[in-house]
């Protein structure tokens, strides 16, 4: 049987792949993979699946052992990856044998690592997903050192391409969003400063959402309770403070707290790898 030892856990590491939508109404989230476009990238790269699970680094520190032969990928976060304290490339196939070990650095720009192996992880499903929803529990629990990961069969065509070309970043980022569905509950000015103003991803962030700080906070024009409505990945929104939440994979699926907009999804994944101290502006449509 094939599998992976967790040998370094590094400081949250969770098996993601692409959420569980649909159950908004019993009141759980999607969850899944906070920046699909580098978990698709994982899988296609080791000919997957579009379903199979990968692993979900945040800020690396992670080394890992095969249990036989292993074809694998890592993308997302930019950073050193070894096998055997060899350096190799990232966005790369990778053929691993009986006890490579290896390791995910912390990345020198983005948050979050993801590594693929043919086939899959194979733990249990919980409605329809083999994700970690930090919030609601759901899902295996974050991994630690010693587990074990057996590798399932999700093995599609081989792959597209043995090489891609990771994405470009650079601290600071410009996301598309969509005003509402509460724009009304703020100011003209607020309004103004959503999209002049830079924010900073704050140090309190998470897979629930990023944390935003700036210097001017979004005014509110209407102060009353609202009630509690649907919230979907992308939404912005505002508590009292006046600086907002951008929610993530593992968002609630109700909030109190008006939305001024939304990202729109395109933007999503970029969003999932801003790590604290990282620039964002808001570009309104």
């Amino acid at each position: 049987m094939k599998a992976v030892e967790i040998l370094r856990p590094g400081p949250l590491f969770t098996v993601q792949d692409r959420g569980r939508p649909g159950h908004a109404s019993i009141g759980v989230g999607r969850s899944g993979a906070a920046d699909l476009r580098s978990h698709d990238a994982a899988n296609r790269l080791v000919g997957n699946t579009v379903d199979a699970a990968t692993l979900e680094a945040t800020m690396g520190g992670v080394q890992v052992r095969m249990q036989g032969s292993v074809v694998a990928a890592v993308t997302g976060a930019s950073g050193s990856i070894t096998v055997n304290g060899i350096a190799v490339a990232m966005y790369n196939t990778l053929y691993l044998s009986d006890g490579d070990q290896l390791s995910v650095a912390t990345p020198t720009s983005g948050l979050r690592s993801y590594i693929a192996a043919r086939g899959g992880f194979d733990v249990a499903m919980v409605l329809g997903s083999r994700s970690t929803d930090t919030m609601s529990g759901l899902g295996p629990a974050p991994l630690t050192e010693g587990d074990v990961l057996a590798i399932g069969d999700a093995q599609s065509h081989w792959p597209a391409t043995e090489l891609a070309p990771p994405p470009d970043r650079t601290g600071h980022l410009e996301v598309s969003v969509n005003l509402g569905p509460r724009q009304d509950w703020f100011t003209s000015e607020a309004l103004h400063v959503l999209a002049s103003q830079i924010w900073t991803a704050t140090i309190d962030s998470n897979r629930v959402g990023v944390k935003l700080d700036g210097r001017t906070p979004l005014e509110r024009a209407r102060t009353e309770e609202l009630l509690s409505e649907g919230m979907v990945p992308g939404a912005l929104q505002v508590p009292p403070n006046g600086k907002p939440v951008l929610f993530l994979a593992d968002h609630p699926v109700t909030g109190g707290y008006p939305v001024i907009a939304v990202v729109r999804d395109t933007d999503l994944p970029s969003i999932g790898q801003l790590r604290p101290g990282d620039s964002i502006r808001f570009r309104v449509h």
